[in-house]
Formats: C-alpha cells, structure tokens, sequence
C-alpha cells in the first residue's frame, strides 16, 4: 500500500462520485480510508500529516477538473481487520457544512465501500509479431455493501486469507472459484472444485462467461458482477 496509490484511487473516487448541478459540478468532500491492522500500524509517526497531504491532493485535483466542493476535502483513516495486508477500502461521502455554528454537519447517504486489492498477475505469454494488444478491463464484485474492484487476469474467490476476494460464508470453500480475464476483455468464472458449487443467475456451472449484471451465488452468498472498461 503506497502513498501515491492511495492519491490515485481517492482522486478516482471523486470522479466516480460527482453530483451535477444546474450549473455546477459537486464532488463528495468526506473520504474514509480503510486499512488493514498491519498497513494501519506502518502509518504511525505520519499518519496525521498523510491524511493532511491526502487532503490537498483532492482539492488540487477537484479545482483541476473545475469541480465545486461544499467544504474543503478531508481524509481519516479506519482499520477494518476484514482487510488483508495490502488491501484499501474507501468511502467517499457529500457533507453539508453545518447551518450555523455549533450544529452538526449534515452527512449524505453512505456510498459504497470500494475496496481496491492487489491481484497477482499471471505470467506474460509468448507473444507473436500479429497478436492484439490486451484489453485491461476490471472485474466489479458486490457483496453486500463492499464492492471488490479486480485488475486480473486472475482472480481467485474463496474463505482463504489469501484469495483475491474474501466471503466470510463457512458454505465457501477455501479456494471456491477463479474469475478469469481473456486478452479481448472479457471475463469467466470457473469452479475450482468445491464442495458447493458455483451458480449463475440460478443455474449450476462449471465454467462460463459473465455479463455485467449476473448474479453469481458460491456456497451461501451472492453476489452481483460488473466489468468496468
């Protein structure tokens, strides 16, 4: 988990969260950035002065794109033990300055939690003088309100530590399924041999190509899948 990392996918968030006005452009000025306990710990002696850095960046990075701000931007920092070593979450929220001093600010709708993993890339293939360039899409993962945005080609999904997608569900085995990118964009899951099966919209499978909007269900839990280009 680097800095700079963290600038890009907060500055990210900003963009993915913008509310237009009649005239204006408003961006949430609240952001939560959640940390593994060990990442949180390597913080320690800056954390303060991070958060400060974050902060600018965004306000730089929203007057850039002529973005509005209710309030200037600010960032802190959670732990989530659910995180593994490595892995973000943020929450990006649209405060309302408070309407006269000593009231409390006035907080939207909590958003999603983006949570940004570091997947291990396989191996580059031999490639021949005529073959295509890759298209680098991202697999989307929604589990309840914690979204999984993975870079692939691979990407494993399981009750392990270290899969690529963690479901606290004892009905997932520990290593349940592999989602999978093809050089063209597009993405599969397959079953890796566990005990209760993958299922698509319903239907039992093996192995199958995914579509923005299936609902994939691994031992008790579903979970819906989207492809961002």
């Amino acid at each position: 988990m680097q800095p700079v990392e963290l600038a890009r996918k907060l500055a990210k968030e900003m963009d993915s969260h913008k509310t237009a006005g009649v005239a204006r452009v408003y961006v949430p000025n609240e952001y939560t950035v959640y940390l593994s306990g060990k990442d949180r710990v390597r913080l320690e002696g800056y954390e303060r002065s991070l958060e400060q850095e974050l902060a600018g960046y965004l306000l730089e990075h929203a007057r850039r794109r002529s973005y509005d701000l209710l309030t200037r931007p600010t960032v802190a920092f959670e732990t989530d033990e659910r995180l593994r070593l490595g892995e973000f979450g943020i929450q990006a929220r649209l405060v309302k300055p408070p309407a006269h001093e000593g009231a409390p600010p006035s907080q939207g709708e909590e958003g999603h939690t983006m949570v940004y993993s570091a997947v291990r890339e396989a191996p580059p293939a031999q490639q021949s003088p005529a073959r295509r360039p890759e298209v680098a899409t991202r697999a989307v993962v929604t589990v309840d309100e914690r979204r999984y945005v993975l870079d692939g080609p691979r990407a494993t999904i399981g009750r392990s530590k270290d899969a690529d997608c963690v479901l606290r569900d004892p009905n997932v085995s520990r290593h349940h399924a592999e989602l999978r990118r093809s050089p063209q964009g597009e993405w599969t899951i397959a079953d890796l041999g566990s005990t209760n099966g993958v299922k698509v919209n319903g239907r039992r499978v093996g192995s199958t190509r995914l579509n923005s909007g299936d609902e994939v269900t691994v031992g008790a839990t579903t979970f819906s899948f989207d492809i961002e280009r």
